[in-house]
């Protein structure tokens, strides 16, 4: 095993492994040569929690998308005819990007690329920024070998940002956005040339020729941004948050709101395997100072579809109905708490913990994350076959998981003996801490 697989081992999470598994598997029987880039590698190199999974294929990858579907569950986010990408998310919750190695070639600004098929190194020396050019091989000939013709490594140690081309910013404008929204998350600076490359755009004006379709896709990057309030600060700071609405600036702004929303998400373990669909949470508080008339003209003017403005806008009624479920007599056992709370989007989790003012309602969220789903998640399949004689993925096998998960959750905890209390207390606080 090559050291950068073993590094990419031990930043993977379980669920992500099995993915980069099922990948080079599906590659090998395509007759594909399959690469690990873009972000992942990035987080990988930099010491980053990897968030998505990047592959490129020289070939189309579109082909393997039924077999990702069918056989391990993987849902279709978004597809990029053009580019030949496909965004995935798998059952475990792992998202992946699946891309066509290319080259693009842009006519004029902001205009679609001319894309045609390309080699890994190709593909590689055409990106926007030297840090999301490097790529590991995951093929069996040279798996572990990794590709950086842009040195984007050492920029990673220098933690900078650099542009590739000249005319990086100008072919699509919409990396202006990008360029600042890894400044703020990353903590980099942009070297000389990038910053000189980034203030002529700016003079000449390349802001206005993003394209509708390319802001509303930065917008949505913003809204999975973990501190979201900090990114929303320097656009406002830059001048370009007015690309999505020109009331969204000084006292309208609701920084705070955003900045408590950060802290929330921070307080959630990273251990537990928890999904809260981002968007309607940040439109809630980006505009809750807007007022209708103007809220409305921000819909219009961002592009925003209709399933994500109705997240927003029922996002608060629906909290307070399970607000009032949380409080509820009824609920005895942690095992309800449990079944009532993973049967919810976790948006409306995030909210009450934010504005709810029910001390009950608040120890039984922070009780699902401290406690409940760590207890869940150690109830694995294995066991549940094992146990139940049920195959994985039948209706007798959920039914038995979630019997299984209701026993652990209810079981009362095993005493300690005197001598071995101070031994185990202190770990088992660990283990268990809301907040971490």
């Amino acid at each position: 095993m090559s050291d950068y697989m073993f590094i990419l081992e031990s930043h993977l999470s379980h669920a992500q492994s099995k993915v980069v598994a099922a990948m080079q598997s599906l590659a090998a029987d395509a007759n594909v040569n399959l690469f690990l880039t873009g972000g992942a590698m990035r987080d990988m190199l930099g010491g980053f929690p990897i968030r998505d999974l990047d592959f490129s294929v020289e070939g189309n990858p579109l082909k393997m998308a039924k077999t990702l579907t069918t056989k391990h569950g993987a849902k279709v986010i978004a597809t990029d005819d053009l580019r030949k990408t496909l965004e995935l998310e798998f059952p475990s919750g792992v998202t992946a990007e699946l891309s066509m190695c290319r080259n693009e070639k842009y006519a004029k600004s902001g205009a679609k690329p001319q894309v045609t098929p390309a080699t890994i190194h190709e593909d590689l020396r055409c990106r926007d920024f030297t840090i999301n050019s490097i790529a590991l091989s995951l093929n069996k000939a040279s798996r572990g070998l990794l590709l950086d013709p842009n040195n984007g490594q050492a920029d990673l140690e220098r933690r900078e940002l650099r542009c590739i081309s000249n005319y990086t910013l100008y072919d699509d404008p919409s990396r202006l956005l990008r360029l600042l929204r890894y400044c703020t998350r990353l903590g980099f600076t942009m070297d000389e040339r990038t910053k000189s490359q980034y203030n002529n755009a700016r003079e000449a004006a390349m802001e206005l020729k993003i394209t509708p379709a390319a802001a509303l896709v930065e917008f949505r990057k913003m809204a999975d941004e973990q501190n979201s309030a900090e990114l929303v600060k320097t656009l406002e700071a830059e001048g370009l948050l007015k690309l999505y609405s020109p009331a969204l600036t000084g006292a309208k702004l609701n920084l705070a709101g955003l900045q408590k929303l950060y802290k929330v998400r921070q307080s959630i373990p990273q251990e537990v395997h928890f999904q809260a669909d981002s968007m309607g949470l940040f439109l809630f508080f980006l505009t809750e100072k807007l007022t209708p008339k103007e809220k409305q003209a921000f819909i219009k003017t961002s592009g925003i579809d209709r399933e994500s403005v109705a997240l927003w806008q029922k996002l608060e009624a629906k909290a307070k109905k399970l607000e009032q479920q949380l409080k509820s007599d009824k609920l005895k056992k942690a095992s309800q708490i449990y079944s009532l709370l993973a049967g919810t989007p976790g948006d409306q989790i995030i909210f009450l913990l934010l504005r709810s003012a029910q001390r009950l309602v608040q120890d039984r969220i922070k009780n699902y994350f401290g406690k409940y789903l760590f207890l869940a998640q150690e109830v694995t399949d294995e066991e549940v076959a094992e146990a139940s004689g049920a195959i994985a993925g039948t209706p007798k096998f959920k039914k038995a998981k979630e019997a299984t998960v209701a026993a652990r959750l209810d079981a009362r905890p095993k005493k300690i003996a005197a001598a071995d209390e101070e031994a185990v207390a202190a770990p088992a606080a660990r283990g268990r801490a809301w907040g971490r």
